[in-house]
């Protein structure tokens, strides 16, 4: 038994490994890969796992852990400062999607407790799928960004309550009002234990932990405190998951709650795995090839609905069609908290088993289109915005007010979505600068425009917004927007304008530098690689090398175009094989020698010797980058860099015995 079940951990392991290996190369999410393999895995493909049940037991597991994290993070600081977004866009979605898929339901001859749990099924979108998208998108700050983000948030905090409810749905109880009645009491008395626990438990307990400076104790306790707390809700009638994230929420205002989360991060992802393995191994493959018209019109289905009540929210919070557009495409998909909640459906026997298959399929597919729905958002939206569509459905509901500028002319325009942008209008503005911002952020926008800077609201990717910010007489353009697709289709529209305005465009990764070259960008500047250089500076600055270096080699980095980074630059080699034969040495000045009373400017060490003085140690003090006025003396050390031939010829300037 214990060998079967091994063999099929390693099964897993080798398929997941071998799918997510090409998934990452073409950026697809693991958790598609997961259930992918389930399905390839599973009884109803190749049938190469024995031991179904001991996976299971796994994947519960990888719930439990999962839930725990989310309770974690969940920061009510941070809840509040997106509260609108959270509670009225994250409500209004769940009840809009839900009551009209009850709707959609009954067609599908579902009677109404069955219904209602397929709404709530269909209204949960994946947090997993899209918020790693959007990070490798670097779009989870933008305005679109935290709408979505802001709805998952709630999603995720209304799975609570929904597994809560479930067991009424599936008529457990003949009397749902006491039900209901002992529900909301037993839920009572795990909010007050939660409150306890984290306002004085918790913080002390994993104090008194943290203090023996044991790390295997700490993690066998952050492993008690999640699984005892799991126990002690299933002991009284409520998920394990519940408990979880209870658990979770003791402890997130703790000063250890990061430190919890680091240790817990390895096994959550190993255990979730096998989640998302066990729900793969569940879809019946027959079922989708018997029933392909069924499967697939409702992945249609669902994906256009949810679409549409997604971006109808969007659009109500304040968005543009663009906007609405691209958060409706974000939320389509069905998620990974929904198969929790759909096993705790297949518990009460709430929905029949074929439509349980075909919720699986629905859910599967949907989540593995996700990527494409997503990377397609922006062009399907410029698509449609070339459409003869109501002005109010373009500018959204609460369009900003209009502000003329005057015309301008050799001045800066900054295209951004986040603070740099910001910070480049404070900066030109401190120095007179003449300059436009465009902003596709509307609450910064209307924000700056109150203070009085010259910033417009919107997408630089519209010809009308650039010809607003007066693009085609501007001196330099600056583009900040994180997105290669987004900034080259910028760069295109401002040459169309301005054929000889410099563009000077910041990328995230280095492997983006030439496209954008190519493309017409004069500057790139690759933001992970200017860290690097700025590190290195600071290295090259702490072992004395002087400024004139470090600027020649720095400027021979840039004009690679990074290339060293690459290992794409013929120089790189040679860019900084000067620095390992440059010596620094000191030199004691002595008695007899003939720069005693010589200033530094007098005896020329840079244009007679090609060799640098860098300070000078006088009185046990260390004169650092003397002035050039500062004159010599006797027993002064002096330290001196260049190469050891070039330093070898001053000896003897310093008199005999020179070297100290």
């Amino acid at each position: 038994m214990e060998l079967g079940l091994l063999i099929d951990i390693v099964i897993i392991f080798a398929l997941s490994t071998t799918v997510n290996f090409l998934f990452t190369k073409i950026k697809v999410p693991t958790i598609i890969g997961y259930l992918l393999t389930g399905v390839v895995a599973g009884p109803y493909a190749l049938g190469l796992i024995n031991e179904a049940h001991s996976i299971e037991l796994m994947a519960e597991i990888g719930v439990v852990l999962l839930m725990f994290t989310i309770g974690l993070e969940f920061s009510i600081n941070h809840l509040f400062k997106i509260r609108k977004v959270v509670f009225v866009g994250g409500f209004m979605q769940l009840l809009l999607t839900a009551g009209i898929t009850m709707l959609v339901a009954r067609v599908y001859q579902i009677d109404w407790p069955g219904a209602l749990f397929v709404g709530f099924l269909t209204a949960l979108s994946s947090t997993a799928v899209v918020l790693k998208l959007m990070q490798e998108r670097s779009e989870i700050t933008s305005n679109y960004g935290r709408t979505v983000v802001g709805i998952l948030i709630f999603q995720d905090v209304i799975l609570i309550p929904l597994l809560l409810f479930t067991p009424m749905l599936g008529g457990e109880s003949s009397n749902q009002s006491n039900e209901l009645l002992l529900l909301l009491g037993k839920t009572a008395v795990l909010v007050g234990l939660v409150f306890v626990g984290n306002r004085w438990l918790m913080p002390r307990l994993l104090q008194m932990v943290a203090h023996t400076r044991n790390q295997e104790l700490f993690m066998m306790s952050i492993f008690v405190i999640c699984l005892s707390v799991a126990l002690l809700t299933a002991e009284m009638g409520i998920s394990l998951a519940f408990g979880a994230f209870l658990a979770g929420l003791m402890i997130s205002d703790s000063e250890y709650s990061h430190s919890a989360f680091g240790h817990l991060i390895p096994f959550k992802d190993t255990f979730t795995s096998f989640f998302f393995v066990s729900i793969g191994m569940l879809l019946n493959l027959a079922f989708v090839v018997e029933n392909p018209f069924l499967v697939f019109g409702t992945v249609v289905l669902v994906l256009v609905l949810k679409t549409i009540i997604a971006g109808g929210t969007a659009f109500v919070l304040g968005h543009t069609f663009r906007g609405t557009v691209m958060v409706g495409l974000a939320l389509s998909q069905v998620g990974e908290f929904s198969f929790i909640l759909a096993q705790t459906g297949m518990r009460y026997q709430i929905i029949p088993d074929d439509y349980y298959q075909l919720f699986l399929a629905v859910a599967i597919i949907s989540m593995s289109v996700t990527p494409l729905l997503m990377m397609g958002s922006r062009r399907l939206a410029d698509q449609l915005l070339r459409l003869p569509l109501p002005q109010a459905l373009v500018d959204g509901l609460f369009p900003l007010p209009q502000i003329e500028l005057p015309a301008h002319s050799n001045h800066a325009v900054f295209i951004g979505k986040d603070s740099r942008a910001v910070n480049l209008s404070f900066m030109a503005k401190y120095v007179n600068m003449p300059y436009i911002s465009i902003i596709f952020d509307p609450v910064t926008v209307k924000k700056l425009q109150e203070r009085g800077e010259t910033v417009i609201y919107g997408d630089a990717v519209n010809m009308p917004i650039l010809e607003k910010a007066h693009v085609d007489s501007a001196e330099v353009v600056v583009i900040s927007v994180g997105n290669l697709v987004i900034a080259m289709s910028i760069i295109e529209k401002i040459r169309q304008l301005n054929p000889h305005v410099h563009i000077i465009v910041r990328t995230k990764h280095v492997f983006d530098v030439e496209e954008l070259y190519k493309n017409g960008a004069n500057e790139v500047i690759p933001e992970e690689f200017e860290t690097a250089i700025d590190l290195f500076e600071k290295v090259m600055n702490k072992r004395l090398v002087p400024r004139r270096e470090i600027n020649r080699l720095i400027a021979k980095i840039r004009d690679d175009h990074y290339g060293i980074f690459r290992d794409e630059s013929e120089n790189s080699n040679q860019l900084f094989k000067e620095l390992p034969n440059l010596e620094i040495m000191a030199l004691k000045v002595r008695k007899g020698s003939e720069v005693i009373g010589k200033t530094i400017k007098d005896i020329q060490f840079r244009k007679q010797y090609d060799v640098t003085l860098i300070a000078v140690l006088r009185d046990e003090q260390l004169i650092e980058h003397p002035e050039a006025k500062q004159c010599l003396q006797e027993n002064d050390i002096v330290y001196i860099m260049g190469r050891s031939e070039q330093i070898a010829s001053i000896f003897d300037l310093f008199g005999k015995d020179e070297r100290s």
